[in-house]
């Protein structure tokens, strides 16, 4: 009984021996048939070492779909070149291949591989792009700039007219200077002085409007003037010597802070001081005979 049970002992060994000497013949082997294809190589070595795709796709973090798109030569799903290559490799050495020679057949079936020189070029391409579309936008904003300087000063030249003016001297740079810059002022429609007073610059003034002009003629004061809309035509100082005209097809409201110091002329009549010293007054003027609201 003992000669009987060696031999069974050494039948069993002999199949493990094999299964042991069958994974170190496949591990280094590379595919050798140059007919088949990069998807059907990579299956069939799969098949053969025992593996699923799902094992696959765990061991490589290559995901499920992919690995499927590869067996069948499908690379449009890899997300390019770059990632075929990835996952060629990836997939290879999961199923025991060599897979620098699948990759070379892939570059020889996709243009060949990619190139240090073409890079560079792109990357010279792209900083003289980007230098050259710099340049308009810092011209552009500085000719704006400038444009919007020449604009404010001209238009102040225009509105800045002198209170106390004389005949022939009606636009001199003095009272333009002294007339205040204002950003939140509507432009208002000016009367064109022909006489030397206050009163003959808007003697003229349309009948079916309300046209208000204010002199600070002993004082500073705060003023705002309001439109029928709503909308604000003046809120600041009237400095002393300064004036304001504002026109509006229904009325003009008035808060005038210190009412001594102004003096008011509606619809070219002129009807004196807006108020006392030191009096805070409300004033609502419509077309027709000037009579406060």
């Amino acid at each position: 009984m003992t000669i009987g049970k060696s031999p069974r002992r050494d039948s069993r060994r002999l199949p493990a021996d094999s299964e042991g000497a069958a994974p170190e013949q496949q591990a280094p082997a590379e595919p050798a048939d140059e007919t088949e294809s990069i998807g059907r190589l990579l299956c069939a070595a799969r098949l053969a070492a025992g593996l699923t795709v799902d094992q696959v796709s765990a061991g490589t973090r290559v995901r499920v779909p992919i690995v499927y798109a590869v067996e069948e030569d499908d690379f449009s799903r890899c997300g390019g070149d770059f990632y075929a290559r990835g996952h060629i490799r990836a997939i290879a050495k999961a199923v025991g291949v060599d897979g620098e020679p699948l990759v070379a057949r892939y570059d020889a079936a996709h243009g060949g591989a990619p190139g240090v020189q073409r890079a560079t070029q792109l990357l010279d391409t792209g900083s003289i792009k980007v230098t050259d579309h710099r340049r308009p936008n810092w011209t552009a904003a500085m000719v704006a700039a400038i444009v919007a300087v020449v604009a404010l000063i001209g238009f102040n030249l225009l509105v800045g007219k002198p209170t106390r003016s004389t005949a022939g001297d009606a636009s001199s740079p003095r009272s333009a200077v002294s007339a205040p810059v204002t950003p939140t002022v509507q432009p208002p429609a000016l009367v064109p002085s022909t006489a030397a007073s206050s009163v003959a610059a808007i003697a003229a003034a349309p009948a079916d409007k309300v046209t208000v002009k204010l002199v600070a003629e002993k004082d500073t004061s705060w003023v705002s003037a309001v439109d029928s809309s709503g909308k604000s035509l003046f809120q600041n100082n009237l400095d002393q010597g300064a004036d304001q005209t504002f026109t509006d097809p229904k009325q003009i409201k008035l808060v005038i802070g210190n009412a001594a110091a102004v003096h008011v002329y509606v619809n070219g009549k002129d009807l004196g001081p807006a108020g006392q010293d030191g009096q805070v007054v409300h004033l609502t003027y419509t077309p027709g005979d000037p009579q406060a609201g």
